[in-house]
């Protein structure tokens, strides 16, 4: 099964890469965007068929290595 783990910063973090891309996009005429957040996507092929076992593996895997919980959330698809 496979599953998306999608980790971005809190509110509140100061998002650098965030900022650099806004510019980026300020510099190319992308004058309507009013702000940028940086996150990524962990995809994991778990070998079950099982939904609630797939999202529990993937769920550990976030909070134990894929995300730092003091200054990221994450959201898990299926």
């Amino acid at each position: 099964m496979t599953i998306a783990i999608n980790v971005h910063l809190k509110k509140g973090v100061l998002d650098p890469q965030g900022k650099a891309v806004y510019n980026a996009l300020n510099t190319l005429g992308f004058n309507n965007i009013k702000d940028v957040r940086v996150g990524k996507q962990i995809i994991l092929n778990i070998d079950t068929n099982n939904k609630e076992e797939a999202i529990e593996i993937a769920n550990k895997a976030a909070k134990e290595l894929l995300s730092n919980p003091v200054i990221e959330n994450y959201e898990i698809e299926v």
